[in-house]
C-alpha cells in the first residue's frame, strides 16, 4: 500500500483539526469527524505510532515572547564537504535564535530563519556565527511583514 492509500477522509479530518487544536478532546474530534471515542482514538494513536503526528506542541507568540522580529540568513558556503556540513549542523542547533534551516539548491546554499528582539541580538548571532564557521557569504533580510504564517500542512496528498 502506499503513502498516499493510507489515510482516508476521516484521518484526513482528524489531522487539520488536530493541526488547528491539538489540545481538542478525542471525544470532540469524534463527534466532529462521525465516529465514537475508541476508533477516534486508534486513528490518532495509529498516526502517532505511524509518526505522522510526530508531536504535539504549544505555538508561542513571537511578539508576546518578545522575538517580533524575523531575519532571515542567506548562506554560501566555501566548499561542500561532509565535515563542513557536519560542523554547520551542530554550530545551528546551539544558536536558540535560529528556528528553521534549509539546504537549498540555486544561488545560496542554505537559508536560516532567526527570531529575535532587535538588530543589535541578530548581531550577536550574526557574530556567533562567523567565529564559528567559514562561510564565502553570509547575507541578511529583515522581514517586514509576516504575510502568512502556519504550520499546518495540506492533508489532500495524504
Amino acid at each position: 500500500m502506499t503513502e498516499s492509500k493510507m489515510f482516508d477522509e476521516i484521518d484526513r479530518k482528524i489531522i487539520e483539526i488536530l493541526q488547528v487544536n491539538a489540545d481538542r478532546s478525542v471525544v470532540d474530534i469524534a463527534e466532529a469527524v462521525g465516529l465514537s471515542h475508541t476508533p477516534c482514538w486508534r486513528r490518532i494513536k495509529r498516526m502517532e505510532d505511524m509518526g505522522l503526528i510526530r508531536s504535539r506542541v504549544a505555538l508561542v507568540d513571537r511578539r508576546m515572547a518578545n522575538v517580533p522580529m524575523s531575519v532571515f540568513i542567506s548562506v554560501k558556503v566555501p566548499r561542500h564537504t561532509s565535515e563542513w556540513l557536519n560542523t554547520f549542523r551542530k554550530e545551528i542547533q546551539n544558536i536558540p535564535e535560529i528556528v528553521e534551516a534549509y539546504r537549498l539548491t540555486g544561488e545560496k546554499d542554505y537559508l536560516l530563519r532567526t527570531v529575535v528582539p532587535d538588530i543589535d541580538v541578530y548581531d550577536q548571532v550574526y557574530k556567533t556565527l562567523i567565529s564559528r564557521i567559514e562561510f564565502s557569504d553570509l547575507s541578511a533580510s529583515i522581514s517586514m511583514e509576516e504575510m502568512k504564517f502556519t504550520t499546518a500542512l495540506p492533508t489532500k496528498y495524504m
